[in-house]
């Protein structure tokens, strides 16, 4: 339950923007003050989650987390600004909590089944992401703002952060982890390695302005706002899960190079669409191909990370995700200001294309460089 609490908890900063800029009468600028505000507390929430970790405290991280979002989401039915950014970012501490420890709760609990046992984890939070849009859609109005929906979700955040103190969790005894690989401790010494986290840098801060705008940038095209449940938001999330699923299928045919390069096409194409409409229709084509596109980068990116640099790398991987929020605030804040500045929140989307075509580079300069460490 908390973690499909925590998929619609995640993603609702995009789903509710539009409420708040009627509300504050904000500047696209000001609205991308939201970002920077949840995910420097996701990047806090990690690091203090990577603390409990190492103390085999995973379950009392969880718990905290969990009651975490649910104050930082109360928090954004108050009616100061000030009050509700430092909730996104209370929200954002409660992510970073608790995203990493149900994870590892998981694969401590399944040792012999954790691919299985992730999946259907990451599922969950996956439906959750789904629904946010129509859930704040069903739940919000012009009389009461987000009364209900943040009471909506706060709540069984809230017991289930009780519930979670309440059980009892015990995880299976972890086998000692393997030595080291000859050159494990400098894997952030590699050009490789950093290569591989500049690319999660830019696509996680794609995937992330994407989600987070494609509701407001959908109000702009329809002139009101978009209440009907197939809309761009819900159609992009959907494929962007539903998409995974292809992965299997798909590396029959493709390497991981070739996948990640046919998916940058396909951001690329559905872009294009999305960006030129002049109706819901388009948009949603568009968010519809561009979520297709999107869905198996970041899995396949983190495979080649692991796959690049063995064992060692699941114990060294806390720069690669740190990469990726701070990707995150990067982009969405940079949406906003390219907006403000232009006054025209279209412009502020060509960031997103700015960000497929630097993928681009970025996946031929990790090519290069590992071809040449293959035949070194």
């Amino acid at each position: 339950m908390v973690f499909f609490l925590s998929g619609i908890g995640t993603v609702l900063i995009g789903q509710v923007l539009p409420y708040f800029e009627r509300a504050f009468s904000l500047s696209d600028g000001q609205l991308a003050l939201f970002f920077p505000a949840q995910f420097a507390g996701s990047v806090a929430g990690t690091l203090i989650s990577g603390i409990f970790g190492r103390r085999s405290k995973l379950k009392q991280a969880t718990v905290i987390g969990a009651a975490g979002m649910a104050a930082g989401i109360l928090m954004m039915n108050s009616g100061e600004l000030s009050l509700v950014l430092l909730g996104f970012c209370l929200n954002g501490i409660g992510i970073g909590l608790t995203l990493p420890a149900i994870n590892l709760l998981v694969l401590e609990m399944n040792l012999h089944r954790t691919a299985s046992a992730l999946s259907l984890l990451n599922f969950y939070w996956g439906a959750g992401a789904i629904v946010a849009k129509p859930f704040v859609d069903l739940t919000s109005n012009a009389t009461s703002g987000l009364l209900f929906t943040t009471l909506l979700l706060a709540i069984p955040l809230a017991a289930g952060a009780v519930l979670l103190f309440l059980i009892p969790i015990s995880s299976k005894e972890r086998p000692e982890p393997e030595p080291a690989a000859s050159g494990g401790n400098g894997l952030w010494a590699m050009p490789l390695a950093w290569a591989i986290a500049a690319f999660h840098f830019v696509h996680v801060g794609f995937e992330s302005g994407m989600g987070g705008w494609i509701t407001t940038y959908s109000e702009r095209v329809a002139g009101a706002p978009v209440t009907n449940l197939l809309s761009p938001t819900f159609l992009y999330f959907l494929l962007f899960v539903l998409g995974r699923a292809l992965g299997p299928i798909l590396f029959r045919y493709f390497n991981e190079n070739r996948a990640i390069v046919l998916g940058l096409v396909l951001v690329l194409v559905g872009l294009a669409i999305a960006l030129s409409a002049s109706s819901i229709g388009q948009l949603s084509l568009g968010s519809i191909i561009t979520g297709i596109g999107t869905s198996w980068i970041f899995p396949t990116n983190v495979s080649r990370f692991y796959n690049s640099f063995g064992p060692e790398a699941a114990r060294k991987a806390t720069p690669l995700f740190i990469c990726g929020t701070i990707g995150a605030t990067a982009v969405t804040w940079g949406i906003g200001a390219v907006s403000s500045v232009t006054g025209d929140l279209s412009y502020g989307m060509l960031v997103l294309v700015a960000a497929v075509v630097l993928l681009f580079g970025l996946q031929a300069v990790i090519v290069t460089i590992a071809g040449r460490r293959k035949h070194a």
